[in-house]
């Protein structure tokens, strides 16, 4: 193995995604694409179940980088990372959740947060996000169960909550044989089958 070589530096670096706020994908993404969403913040999450337990992404629905947020944005921030935090963690199988921003790839603010399984040391560390790529994909309905309580959890301090569990699918029978309107009781009579039977015992 060997250590891959350094490229020289670039004399000036390309713009990011969505420098141009006519341009940004995140400012273009309708609200029912996010998990939950409030005035000034939205969450999202990926388009399908990963490795890990959780892997959610905040962000703000001004047009502006974490340097750029104001001071009332600026506070906001700490208050919804401590509660997105608190959120994840509340899942079960949850240990850690690491929060990360890059803030390489797009111009608008979005800050990562992955859920480490517990007991999992190996991905401890700054590498969960390359584990969430090797590990089995956890079941959909699971996941999408974490995606609701996560809403639910948020919704309670305001905002609104879009994701809902996986619903349950049953099916009943299609017919159900009566050899007649009335049927038979274990006492060997009749009972009425329906509202005519009904009446017209009363009668």
């Amino acid at each position: 193995m060997r250590v891959k070589k350094l490229a020289p530096p670039v004399d000036v670096e390309p713009p990011r995604s969505g420098e141009d706020g006519s341009e940004c994908v995140a400012c273009g993404t309708p609200d029912s694409s996010y998990i939950w969403v409030s005035e000034r913040w939205r969450v999202r999450a990926m388009d399908r179940p990963t490795g890990l337990p959780m892997v959610l992404i905040l962000e703000c629905r001004s047009h502006l980088d974490l340097g750029d947020l104001p001071n009332l944005l600026a506070a906001e921030l700490g208050v919804m990372t401590v509660r997105l935090e608190r959120a994840i963690r509340s899942l079960d199988g949850v240990a850690r959740v690491h929060v990360n921003r890059w803030g390489d790839g797009s111009a608008h603010l979005h800050m990562w947060f992955l859920a480490r399984p517990y007991g999992r040391l190996q991905l401890r560390g700054t590498f969960l996000s390359l584990w969430d790529d090797i590990l089995p994909v956890i079941p959909e309905a699971q996941w999408r169960e974490n995606l609701a309580l996560v809403a639910a959890w948020l919704a309670d301090f305001g905002g609104t909550a879009n994701a809902e569990p996986a619903h349950i699918e049953w099916e009943s029978p299609a017919t159900i044989n009566v050899p007649d309107s009335m049927e038979a009781d274990p006492d060997g009579g009749r009972r009425p089958a329906t509202l005519g039977d009904v009446e017209a015992a009363e009668a």
